[in-house]
């Protein structure tokens, strides 16, 4: 398989003008991966998937990453067809806050659809084009997204039927702020 700047130079050739980069990555594995600009991901996704050389044509993993200024999405894919990868896909949002929309590439691996819906639901990102984007792991009316690193943890734990230890007093303390106790049969009680 070509190594990831091998990959990088032929993407640039095939697409000139657009951003592709190797993040380099220190650790043992050494699995550098390369981060795309969201303007020509999709085209870039599909040429990776039906190139004959790369014919990377499974998406393995997708996942968020908070990280300060920007929301992050990677992809890990490979060849079933060639048996080699991974190759390692990174797309940023503009900024955490109201430029977090990226191209969905299920369009181009349909395994993405639900990793991109749990990405959507946890860090916010907003992938365009997608089929199905709504929550699959909080329910409709949930605020925010808890696995961003500013998300703070409610403290109304009175719903949880067998609240104990640090739920129990999570519960104990909002019900006091509340100026009422739990009901029997609730947290506290």
């Amino acid at each position: 398989m070509e190594t990831v700047e091998q990959i990088r130079d032929r993407l640039l050739a095939r697409f000139p003008g657009a951003a592709v980069t190797v993040v380099p990555n220190p650790g043992p594995a050494a699995q550098h991966s390369l981060l795309l600009g969201a303007e020509r991901a999709r085209e870039i996704a599909e040429f990776l998937r039906d190139d004959p050389v790369l014919q990377l044509d499974y998406c393995s993993n997708v996942t968020g990453v908070d990280w300060p200024g920007h929301l992050e999405v990677v992809y890990h894919l490979y060849s079933m067809a060639r048996k080699h990868g991974p190759v390692i896909l990174r797309l940023r949002t503009a900024n955490r806050s109201d430029q977090v929309t990226l191209p969905s590439l299920t369009p181009v691996w349909r395994a993405a659809e639900f990793q991109e819906r749990e990405v959507f639901d946890l860090f916010g990102v907003v992938f365009a084009g997608h089929p199905d984007l709504r929550r699959i792991l909080m329910w409709d009316g949930f605020q925010d997204h808890p696995m961003r690193k500013d998300y703070v943890e409610p403290d109304d734990y009175e719903w949880e039927p067998t609240a104990h230890g640090d739920v129990l007093a999570k519960a104990k303390r909002h019900a006091a702020a509340a100026g009422s106790a739990p009901a029997a049969g609730e947290a506290g009680a």
